[in-house]
């Protein structure tokens, strides 16, 4: 039949459809290859990060791409992306103070890239910037700064030495492009052999306050003791001038002296039969 053919299935097949065929392939690929240059050129930058460019041809560009999907040239260009949130990193040293006393001493830093700079941090220090540089200005800051304090000093001017660490360690920092919003000593631990030291010189100083009390205690009471001595000897002088030269002053003691017997003998359920002269209640005879 004219304009008609077999294909290799024995299946009619109209003139030139073999043509079309292929050509509706080709579009297809086409069309697939092009789906996929475009998603090669395409690279996406999520929240909190930031991206900067290295071409072939000029190297690492300074222009920062935020959030967002940006263009490229696939094989040309490579995105490179970086984390600018605040990530926190514990840091510990082991240093000695200005009385040669060993501490172990962490810090705990919040560090970012400095944005504008991403191109520079790539091109000295590369992706793991914080890798390279926080451990070693973190421990040599730490050294410079305890070294100048004695270890109870650590312990009494805290604040003091904080504010010092953070201020050097910010400053240091600043130098390789890398911010640090917050700096904070965690943890001062000394050595067990001053750790003892320290309770033993707290003991001693407890026990020698204790013996100083005992001793004030004694002083008090010995000064007790002799103002009490005074003050008998004082009286024991006025009751011999009073009798020496007042003989009445006898004679009212003698009476206050009944006047108490009496009054015990009335309270007392006993029944006694005594003389006026065995309780002294005979104050009749009054010597003239």
């Amino acid at each position: 039949m004219a304009g008609r053919g077999m294909n290799r299935f024995g299946n009619m097949i109209p003139k030139g459809g073999s043509k079309g065929v292929i050509t509706s392939a080709g579009a297809l690929l086409a069309l697939g290859a092009a789906g996929v240059l475009i998603n090669a050129s395409l690279f996406n930058v999520d929240g909190g990060h930031r991206a900067i460019k290295y071409t072939r041809l000029f190297g690492v560009g300074k222009e920062i791409y935020t959030e967002g999907t940006h263009f490229m040239i696939p094989w040309f260009e490579t995105p490179i992306i970086y984390d600018v949130r605040a990530k926190p990193r514990n840091i510990a040293s082991l240093t000695g103070t200005k009385d040669l006393q060993m501490v172990n001493i962490t810090c705990r830093v919040l560090s970012r890239p400095r944005m504008e700079s991403l191109s520079t941090i790539y091109r000295t220090l590369g992706t793991d910037y914080d890798e390279r540089v926080l451990p070693s200005i973190v421990n040599e800051v730490l050294k410079s700064v305890v070294a100048q304090f004695n270890a109870s000093q650590l312990i009494t001017q805290r604040e003091r030495v904080s504010r010092l660490v953070r201020e050097n360690l910010t400053r240091r920092a600043l130098r390789f492009n890398i911010v640090l919003d917050d700096v904070s000593i965690t943890h001062v631990a000394f050595s067990p052999e001053f750790t003892h030291a320290v309770e033993a010189k707290q003991i001693a100083q407890q026990e020698a306050q204790r013996a100083f009390f005992v001793v004030e205690r004694a002083r008090q009471e010995k000064q007790s003791i002799i103002v009490r001595a005074e003050g008998e000897a004082k009286s024991a002088e006025l009751i011999g001038e009073a009798i020496k030269n007042k003989p009445g002053f006898l004679e009212l003691r003698r009476i206050e002296t009944a006047r108490e017997i009496a009054s015990i003998l009335s309270r007392s359920q006993n029944r006694l039969l005594l003389d006026s002269e065995t309780l002294l209640l005979n104050i009749t005879d009054v010597p003239k």
